[in-house]
């Protein structure tokens, strides 16, 4: 099971490399990892997804919010947060094949950022779900390559100003 744990910390070099050797070191799953500032620049926001139980992500998080420069560590819990991932997705498109690649396109409302004669590339941006939905549908034809960005997570709701203010 997938758990999404955010990070509020400061934004210095190597906080990010240590916070996933940490996790590395104590043989945690890391399914993906993003961070990136926020509108306070002297603060990045990492969302980090993990592989495991309940006890699992727990203990990730709290492995997490014992290194300095953490500000703030919390669980991303399903139905009190937004969560997104990004994908490109390169399939070959015979002639017969590109209009169901379209059509396909526009019923997942995904953008169409490449194409050749022989090749469709779609970018998508969706809940995880979404995106390994739309995976399963276009494995019917042929996959040539897929890039997969992880997951950024906001709780929903009021959002706690301090981060802003530091």
């Amino acid at each position: 099971m997938r758990h999404t744990i955010g990070v509020v910390m400061d934004n210095k070099p190597g906080v990010l490399s240590r916070i996933s050797a940490l996790l590395a070191r104590r043989s945690f799953n890391i399914d993906s990892i993003t961070a990136g500032p926020t509108r306070n620049h002297s603060v990045t926001r990492m969302t980090v997804v993990v592989e495991g139980d309940d006890y699992v992500a727990d203990q990730a998080a709290k492995e997490i919010e014992k290194l300095e420069d953490v500000l703030r560590v919390e669980r991303i819990v399903r139905g009190e947060a937004t969560r997104r991932e990004i994908m490109l997705i390169k399939v070959k498109a015979t002639k017969e094949e590109r209009g169901e690649i379209v059509d396909l396109a526009k019923i997942m409302d995904c953008e169409i950022v490449d194409i050749s004669p022989s090749t469709l590339m779609l970018e998508h941006s969706d809940t995880p779900e979404k995106i390994d939905l739309l995976v399963n549908l276009l494995s019917e034809y042929e996959i040539l390559d897929m890039a997969r960005g992880g997951a950024i997570a906001l709780k929903t709701g009021e959002e706690e100003e301090y981060i802003f203010q530091i």
